[in-house]
């Protein structure tokens, strides 16, 4: 099992309408990639580490599959609608890791 982890790094000024990602962005992703899509979680950063920190994070989405040949296969006729309606939430350069979840 793969896990697809979409992590939306904190920076000062960094604006995420969590509510249109919730809404519209998330739904629209889970229909475009169907089945193949076992499960998606979305998570909210609220504090870093240390006392008082910022979270590293503004948003992280994990999306499970079975493989990452699932997952290549499912998102590559959608990559330009999904990664298109990024503007449409937030400025943030989404950094993406593909992981081999052990546990």
């Amino acid at each position: 099992m793969i896990k697809v982890s979409v992590l939306y790094p904190q920076s000062a000024g960094a604006a995420f309408d969590m509510g249109y990602y919730l809404g519209k962005h998330i739904p629209m992703v889970q229909q475009k990639l169907g089945k193949a899509c076992k499960s998606v979680s979305v998570e909210q950063g609220v504090a870093g580490g240390a006392p008082g920190a910022p979270p590293a994070f503004v948003a992280m989405a994990h999306l499970v599959f079975d493989s990452k040949d699932a997952f290549e296969k499912a998102f590559g006729p959608h990559a330009e609608t999904i990664l298109g309606d990024i503007p449409n939430y937030t400025k943030i350069q989404p950094v993406i890791q593909i992981s081999d979840v052990k546990l």
